[in-house]
């Protein structure tokens, strides 16, 4: 039985694909490689390269690869600031992607799905931590996309018997420990990578963006999962579906919330480098504070997560960032 990977070259999505082959399974990954890495990619896996969009590629996949047990969904756009910018952008790949991806999974009898959504669907959140039955009112396109998203699968559940765990989560860190796969964005927009340049001399400082939030010392609180545990929460999900359990949805957090300034400290800490930074004004669309509730899926996932400590969780981001120094360009990537 296959598992198919979408966005399977992308930063979660590569340590989610080297997860389920170091765990036995047989893996085929899409990707359109538009922002994923071909040199991410386990090379135990077989790769396609194409589009969520194309009907007709999708077909292709799923012809030859006949034993489908499950698809894992990582296949979307994730900036913030760019879908208030361009929401159509978001709402079009996003949105209209999982519309193709459902159709061709419904045609071909493909009835699990995996999909990585995303806290960003509850917005300025009523309470904190976040459960996963508060209320979802997204504050930006992105999020609001993927809301789209969860309920076009319910639809689907609903209509088609396509069964789905939708997994809410916000900021993703750190890197496989061997420091053979790691976070490789152009251009980078994620807080710890970016501090990891300022530490190893590719940035002259950190902007810290807000810093009059209603927060312990004004600047935003989120809380952070390493890539791995987040990888192994897909690989539970995909066991859960597979055990004949009903569609549901879990957030995965560590439950402790970081502010930026300080995850910059423990930057500092783990890299033993000055790390210079200056405030700037709030990004728009950013809410103040973001923290999961994540008991739910370690009770019913028996999720348990590795790394609870942030600053472990930079020196693996570190690790990567010094044995990769251009990212997957110094593995030969064009």
């Amino acid at each position: 039985m296959t598992v198919v990977v979408l966005g399977g070259a992308g930063y979660i999505g590569s340590h989610t694909v080297d997860r389920l082959i170091e765990k036995g399974y047989d893996v085929a990954v899409i990707d359109n490689l538009i922002t994923g890495h071909r040199a991410a990619v386990n090379p135990k896996a077989r790769f396609y390269q194409g589009d969520i969009h194309d009907r007709a590629f999708l077909d292709e996949v799923f012809n030859k690869e006949t034993n489908v047990e499950g698809v894992i969904h990582f296949a979307a756009f994730s900036i913030v600031p760019e879908s208030m910018k361009d929401p159509l952008k978001y709402f079009d790949n996003n949105t209209g992607g999982m519309i193709t991806l459902l159709k061709a999974m419904r045609d071909h009898d493909i009835k699990r799905i995996i999909f990585s959504s995303t806290a960003a669907t509850y917005g300025e959140p009523k309470q904190i931590p976040i459960k996963e039955t508060d209320p979802q009112i997204p504050t930006n396109p992105y999020g609001e996309s993927k809301l789209c998203m969860e309920k076009i699968i319910h639809w689907s559940d609903l209509a088609y018997g396509i069964k789905f765990v939708a997994l809410r989560y916000f900021n993703v860190a750190g890197a496989k420990a061997d420091g053979s796969i790691g976070e490789d964005h152009h251009p980078e927009t994620h807080l710890i990578p970016i501090i990891l340049q300022v530490a190893a001399g590719e940035r002259t400082g950190l902007k810290i963006f807000g810093t009059d939030y209603p927060t312990k010392d004004g600047t935003n609180v989120r809380d952070y999962v390493h890539v791995v545990d987040l990888a192994d929460a897909h690989i539970l999900a995909l066991e859960y579906l597979k055990a004949g359990n009903d569609s549901n949805a879990f957030n995965l957090g560590s439950s402790t919330g970081f502010s930026n300034k300080e995850i910059l400290e423990a930057a500092r800490e783990a890299t033993g480098q000055p790390i210079p930074a200056e405030d700037a004004p709030r990004r728009a669309g950013d809410p103040s504070t973001l923290i999961a509730a994540s008991d739910k899926a370690r009770k019913v996932l028996g999720w348990k997560p590795q790394y609870d400590d942030v600053k472990e969780i930079i020196k693996t981001a570190w690790n990567w960032k010094q044995t990769h120094p251009k990212g997957y360009n110094d593995r030969g990537e064009a």
